[in-house]
């Protein structure tokens, strides 16, 4: 019988009367990324996700890669299926995972039998192939507290499934059952981790990104591009808003005291993203501020740029240090991209001396001389649509 994948749930099990409709999501969305792969059957059995090849022509290890970047599962394993007996359970093991165990020191086996109609315990199921096992594997010793190696035997309904370790997988919830949240997106490292923290937690994730061209190049505005495709590895297909930012930042620059252009800025920032945000639907904005990491990110900073928008604003980093965020990039692969030397927006116009405990009414007649209303209106006209995907996968 061919190799099918076992995905494992994580916190959905605990959901109670709603754990249905987050089975429904996480198996829709699990069909969506297998269709660039072949044409596999996706189906649910006890908390349990099964993803099976249908035919030779699936691409059995891209399919595997995007399963372990899937929010809702939190672990899983290539395996192979067999009748319920333990003649064909042996010659599972053997065929599937004989040369792992003949390059182990040490194994164990380890038994789940979820279908109570099989007449062994999973005890009983782990030494009958453990010993087999040993007898066909001589030079492997058998470690049942610290092994090298084990090999697991599970008998479910369909069939018994033999397999190695698992894998950890995404975790989280499904994507599009906490609705939708319009991330500022920079080409710094936080921000594309904040994305990738909500996304987690099930959100459908949407970008805006601010481009002040020319004083940021286009090498820029691809970096961000760049670091979009790669949190839809875990996200799925998005959208990125590019708003042309050039004039706001400028008429900032002649208008405003030097000490207060970064505060001026980012309330822009927020007011535009929430207007776009409300457009399409996203119901909060996120952000990569990090609790006193700059000038503009202190408490009283961050309550006056939040003063501007009226929907919550998420700030899934406020509390980290920078090595618990470089951390996170790293795993999800967006760190080598961040720190491409390419400016954005947020070093323009960079003051000498920024506030950083100012006040609300300090701020606002700091902007007075400014027709924020205008200028809003002007930068809205400019936003440029950009879908973004991983690799080339449909519907995603």
């Amino acid at each position: 019988m061919k190799e099918i994948f076992l995905l494992k749930l994580g916190e959905i099990v605990l959901k109670g009367a709603n754990k249905r409709q987050f089975e429904s999501k996480l198996r829709q969305n699990i069909r969506r990324r297998m269709k660039a792969y072949g044409n596999f059957d996706v189906y649910l059995i006890q908390s349990t996700v099964y993803v099976e090849p249908m035919d030779d022509a699936c691409d059995i290890d891209g399919a595997w890669e995007a399963c372990s970047s899937i929010f809702g599962v939190v672990s899983l394993c290539r395996c192979r299926p067999c009748e319920k007996n333990m003649d064909a359970i042996f010659n599972a093991v053997e065929e599937y995972l004989g040369d792992d165990l003949d390059c182990a020191k040490s194994f164990k086996v380890e038994s789940k039998r979820s279908d109570k109609r099989f007449p062994m315990t999973s005890i009983a199921i782990s030494q009958e192939i453990g010993g087999r096992l040993a007898e066909a594997h001589p030079q492997v010793a058998v470690d049942v507290h610290n092994p090298d190696y084990t090999v697991y035997v599970e008998i479910r309904d369909l069939a018994a499934y033999v397999h190695g370790p698992a894998q950890p997988g995404a975790g989280g919830l499904p994507t599009g059952v906490g609705g939708r949240a319009m991330c500022l997106l920079s080409g710094g490292i936080d921000s594309p981790v904040a994305a990738y923290m909500i996304a987690k937690r099930g959100v459908e994730i949407e970008c805006v990104h601010f481009f002040s061209y020319p004083y940021t190049s286009q090498l820029a505005k691809d970096k961000v591009l760049e670091l979009a495709r790669l949190v839809t590895r875990y996200s799925g297909r998005m959208t990125v808003d590019i708003v042309s930012f050039t004039e706001i930042q400028e008429a900032i620059r002649d208008n405003c005291p030097e000490e207060f252009f970064t505060l001026i800025m980012r309330r822009f920032m927020m007011e535009i993203a929430q207007t776009i945000a409300k457009k399409h639907g996203c119901g909060a904005l996120i952000t990569g501020e990090n609790l006193g990491q700059v000038a503009s990110q202190t408490m009283e900073a961050m309550t006056v740029t939040g003063a501007v928008v009226d929907i919550p604003v998420f700030m899934p980093l406020v509390g980290m240090d920078k090595e618990e965020i470089v951390t996170i990039a790293r795993k999800i692969g967006t760190l080598e991209t961040s720190i491409l030397p390419y400016e954005d927006c947020c070093t323009v116009f960079t003051p000498k001396h920024p506030k950083t405990k100012p006040t609300l009414g300090q701020v606002i007649n700091a902007e007075r001389n400014l027709d924020r209303e205008a200028l809003i209106q002007k930068a809205l006209e400019s936003v440029e649509k950009v879908t973004v995907k991983y690799h080339d996968e449909p519907g995603i």
